[in-house]
């Protein structure tokens, strides 16, 4: 028996088996950000944006860090981390149309001389939020979402309906992330 052949052909299989392997985590990384997105996700993703926002204003009210809570809620909602998202917020004439984080976490917040107009759209507080899509789009990676949703004051009184569309994407995790948020108060025409 020729124990170099052996050899060899034991290097090779081995080779072989760390190759495919890696060819394997490419392609799964691969599946991930191509897999097309579900309306679920998007109505999940929703429920727990929401959710969010409720959360940052329960933190101000308590005194709490409620700028590292709206820093959270952006970094796990919006995919700032890949690249430009579009933000216009719905309260916001100056400076409507926003496209850094620190635009975002004004608008949220409040505090930034940048954004004098903002008044910490997330810290009002909220106790609730509700989503009525009327329409959600998917095509591959990514989904269009339109509707309304309502913001409910934690102090009490009735739920405010402001218009939106959202974007999502999924990005190199496969975690779904916006990178388009535009909403804005209906029309009402003058009497």
């Amino acid at each position: 028996m020729n124990w170099n052949i052996i050899a060899v052909f034991f290097a090779a299989m081995v080779l072989l088996g760390i190759t495919s392997c890696k060819v394997s985590e490419t392609n799964s990384q691969i599946d991930i950000r191509t897999k097309t997105i579900t309306k679920q996700e998007v109505a999940d993703a929703q429920k727990a944006w929401g959710e969010g926002i409720v959360n940052i204003g329960k933190v101000f009210s308590e005194h709490g860090d409620y700028k590292a809570a709206a820093t959270a809620h952006l970094n796990n909602f919006y995919n700032y981390q890949e690249g430009t998202v579009l933000f216009k917020p719905t309260l916001a004439s100056q400076n409507q149309f926003r496209t850094d984080f620190e635009g975002a976490l004004s608008y949220f917040v409040a505090g930034n001389s940048k954004y004098p107009e903002d008044a910490g759209f997330a810290i009002n507080p909220w106790s609730a939020v509700r989503w009525e899509n009327i329409g959600t789009k998917i095509i591959g990676n990514m989904a269009v979402a339109m509707g309304n949703y309502y913001f409910t004051p934690a102090t009490g009184g009735n739920e405010g309906k402001v218009e939106y569309s959202f974007a999502y994407t999924k990005n190199n995790t496969g975690q779904l992330k916006i990178i388009l948020h535009d909403s804005h108060y209906p029309y009402s025409p003058k009497k």
